[in-house]
């Protein structure tokens, strides 16, 4: 059985996850919110709302999906809530929902990117050959 990651385990995983994916950087957004972008583009923005929650990019059904199948995963806090989606330490969030919702996230703002400034090809990156 997964556990459910805390505030703590929550934020270690985005992190772990972003700086894992190629051109990306932590970015500190301000005082209170950190993010990752990838060639200048933001695909997550996290701060503390009395726990960690954690902005991602997400294709607008997959976010409604999400949202109705997590309790800790809703639309975007002060986002465009049709293309962003708030994570949060709750039931049913483990580390690997979290990567997979980074690398989505990442794919999406890469695959919006001019051609000759994606660092991968988001078609493809991450898909394993079977």
């Amino acid at each position: 059985m997964k556990a459910d990651l805390d505030d703590e385990q929550l934020w270690k995983t985005v992190v772990d996850a972003a700086l894992e994916l190629p051109a990306s950087e932590l970015y500190p957004f301000n005082e209170e919110c950190d993010a990752a972008r990838v060639c200048g583009k933001w695909f997550m923005i996290s701060s503390v709302r009395g726990k960690r929650i954690v902005n991602l990019k997400a294709d607008p059904e997959e976010a409604r999906a999400l949202c109705e199948c997590f309790e800790s995963i809703t639309p975007g806090y002060h986002m465009n809530k049709k293309h962003w989606i708030t994570v949060m330490p709750g039931p049913g969030i483990s580390d690997e929902l979290v990567r997979e919702l980074v690398m989505e996230s990442y794919l999406l703002v890469v695959g919006g990117l001019p051609k000759y400034q994606q660092p991968v090809n988001p078609a493809s990156y991450g898909h394993r050959e079977d």
